[in-house]
């Protein structure tokens, strides 16, 4: 009885194939692998086209690293964006999340392994799209704090404005919930109420 999944040979490939999606569990997957599969094989043949596209054309602008259709992406052309900030991020998952808030309207830089980051590239772009404010958008960590002096480090002498984005409480969260250092970058980086 409990080999019957097994001896289904593409759908058990796909429930584990889905399985190894962040935050799917063996039932979760089941579920959707039998939605797709059987009771709407026209989303799963929509959904495995979209997946091949999205394959084959997204690729990481050869500016900043973001995801993007071509070689350079939409935010690097866009001329109302060379507002002189650069918002450093470590992942191109982020770009979109910044986006989605609508708060920030300048350019990005992926810095996904800074061992490999090109600094010289990185200061001939400062210079010539004139930024004067570094914004720095990463996860509160101490390698995050330490990577943060190492680029200060690196583009000090250019006469840079630095900042982080602020850290600390999240909303509808109790204080016992919070972890130290969170709480404390929440007193240290307080407002005016």
């Amino acid at each position: 009885m409990k080999n019957y999944q097994n001896h289904l040979f593409s759908f058990d490939a796909l429930v584990k194939a889905l399985e190894k999606l962040p935050t799917i569990g063996k039932k979760s997957a089941r579920k959707m692998a039998y939605t797709l599969a059987v009771e709407n094989p026209p989303l799963g043949l929509q959904i495995s086209q979209a997946i091949h596209d999205c394959i084959t054309d997204i690729q990481k602008c050869n500016v900043c690293g973001a995801l993007s259709n071509n070689e350079i992406c939409h935010i690097c052309l866009d001329s109302t964006r060379k507002n002189g900030t650069l918002c450093i991020v470590s992942h191109p998952k982020d770009v979109f999340l910044i986006e989605e808030i609508g708060e920030f309207n300048g350019l990005y830089c992926v810095i996904e392994d800074y061992q490999y980051c090109n600094f010289s590239q990185l200061i001939e772009r400062i210079k010539e799209e004139n930024i004067q404010e570094v914004i720095f958008a990463f996860i509160p960590s101490l390698e995050s704090d330490v990577l943060v002096m190492f680029i200060q480090e690196k583009l000090g002498h250019l006469g840079l404005k630095f900042s982080k984005i602020a850290q600390g409480v999240p909303l509808n969260v109790s204080l016992d919930n919070i972890d130290n250092m969170s709480l404390a970058r929440a007193f240290n980086a307080r407002v005016n109420a």
